[in-house]
């Protein structure tokens, strides 16, 4: 995946797609109802790294540079870019963008974004990783901003397309309550705050002066259904518009409705198992076959980690949980992505060769244990989770399964409250180091490491890789360091992966509707008009 300078003209064409969508909208296009099963738990764009909350905030704030449906970045707020030294970007800013509240947008808003970013106040998992590699901001003029990196650092377009910019004079001092009253959002995107209910809803109206044209539709009711079943009602009844992460039991009976289609595209998301290692001693929810503690944290050996990957059946998780919709998983990313490495395939179940690793590793009758799993956040997650306990016990690991809504999930995942969690991470860069950076490096705030490494996994080993291979600016050279570190950290049993979702929606045949592989639900991705 290639990070170059883009020139202006270049950047052109490439939003081109996705602007002209907007510029077209017809003027006589109303309201737009979208059920998403996943929580959005804030409108504050730096609190939690979470498609459900990425999604929406994508209506309020723009970014620097975006992603596009097929995960390539295309310009945003930002024209071009250039690296004019190895250690020194220069990004050139859009000239006319007007925050929601009228004032001009310049550089000093981008600044203050980058300071705000790594200091919001308890954030369960946020995005200081996308502005680790900032050592100092330059302001050139009111629409040009440099920024100096410590060392070639060339994925830092790749981090900015994750990074809401918010005004300064909106967001000075502003907290996360705030932003989730709609009194700080105020952004330059193509919707307006409105209201917002937590769990419930998010309404939002056209930002009828956008600087990239009129958007579709003067009001988007953003509704968070999280029952499958009811968002599959919902979409039947004509109640909304489209339901994102149609359920795979559902999608048969969903293809015969005339008044429906649905549109699917292979999605960047893994699905996995993530062991605690936080503690070295006293681990929680893993007991002795008699429910006595353990004096020491057994996912914590790599033989254990190792065996209860071996237990699972992938290809039964994909085939019987999923119905064909996911891919046996072995590594974070799907075949055919940059920096996808071909010799880490997805482990055959052997539940001998499992058993024996527990009898190795000192647990020749096993143990037992809690997966903990959300049941409203990932396409049968709870039912994943089920099916992964079963299989746990079959090689002898006694497994039960608590499973929680995605609010309550997150919350308690974050404080290492789990000893074995169910999540999954979306690589929306479409390559391995932002997982690498995020999910999987130590987890340091001052680094700016590990955001989301809710298992507090770490390898000083795989950080070094990962630190060599995000300051390579040869894109084959980078490739293969960033092969190397998907081997060392799946060998590692870093997490367990179990399967990649193919992203499926469900959508009014009257609506054009774009698929993302990022799995975001966005109304700036439907349009009027049959097709």
């Amino acid at each position: 995946m290639s990070s170059k300078s883009v020139s202006p003209q270049r950047a052109r064409l490439l939003g081109a797609a996705m602007l002209g969508l907007l510029a077209a909208a017809p003027a006589g296009a109303q309201n737009l109802t979208i059920a998403i099963g996943g929580s959005v738990t804030s409108l504050d764009p730096h609190f939690y790294n979470a498609s459900p909350n990425n999604s929406v905030s994508s209506h309020f704030f723009d970014k620097l540079v975006e992603f596009d449906d097929k995960a390539q970045l295309i310009p945003l707020l930002a024209e071009s870019w250039r690296a004019v030294s190895e250690t020194v970007w220069e990004f050139k800013l859009r000239a006319g963008v007007k925050w929601h509240d009228g004032r001009d947008f310049t550089a000093e808003d981008v600044a203050f974004t980058i300071q705000r970013t790594p200091n919001v106040p308890n954030s369960p998992g946020g995005f200081a990783a996308f502005v680790r590699a900032v050592q100092r901001v330059e302001i050139v003029d009111p629409l040009t901003i440099r920024f100096h990196t410590p060392g070639p650092y060339p994925l830092l377009p790749v981090d900015f397309a994750s990074l809401s910019i918010i005004s300064r004079h909106a967001g000075q001092n502003a907290t996360t309550e705030e932003y989730n009253s709609g009194r700080a959002v105020i952004g330059t995107g193509p919707y307006r705050f409105t209201s917002y209910a937590p769990g419930n809803r998010v309404m939002m109206e056209r930002n009828e002066n956008y600087w990239a044209g009129r958007p579709s539709w003067a009001r988007v009711d953003y509704r968070v259904i999280s029952s499958p079943p009811a968002r599959t009602a919902a979409i039947l009844a004509g109640d909304v518009d489209i339901i994102d992460t149609v359920p795979s039991s559902d999608i048969p009976g969903l293809r015969g409705e005339a008044a429906l289609k649905l549109t699917s595209i292979q999605g960047l998301r893994v699905i996995y198992l993530a062991p605690d290692r936080s503690r070295s001693d006293n681990p929680i929810f893993v007991t002795d076959n008699d429910g006595k503690p353990l004096a020491t944290n057994p996912f914590n050996d790599v033989r254990v980690r190792r065996a209860l990957s071996m237990a699972i059946s992938r290809e039964a998780l994909a085939d019987r949980v999923m119905l064909g919709t996911a891919q046996p998983a072995g590594q974070w990313l799907p075949p055919g992505a940059y920096s996808y490495n071909p010799q880490v395939t997805p482990p055959r179940q052997d539940l001998e060769g499992a058993r024996r690793l527990l009898a190795e590793a000192g647990f020749p009758n096993g143990f037992r244990m809690t997966l903990h799993t959300p049941n409203d956040r990932y396409p049968n997650d709870a039912r994943t989770a089920q099916a992964v306990a079963q299989m746990f016990t079959r090689a002898g690991v006694q497994t039960q399964v608590e499973a929680l809504p995605w609010s309550a999930f997150s919350v308690r995942s974050s404080r290492q409250e789990f000893g074995m969690r169910l999540v999954g991470w979306g690589s929306a860069t479409g390559e391995a180091s932002y997982a690498l950076v995020n999910i999987l490096a130590t987890y340091d705030v001052e680094k700016r490491t590990g955001a989301n490494n809710s298992g507090r996994y770490s390898n000083p080993a795989l950080d070094e890789l990962t630190a060599r291979a995000t300051a390579t600016l040869d894109d084959a050279k980078r490739e293969e360091l960033l092969r190397e570190a998907v081997k060392l950290a799946m060998d590692d049993v870093a997490i367990i992966p179990l399967h990649q979702l193919v992203n499926t929606w469900a959508v009014k045949r009257s609506l054009n509707h774009a698929p993302r592989m990022d799995e975001r639900t966005r109304a700036m991705d439907v349009t009027p008009g049959n097709s």
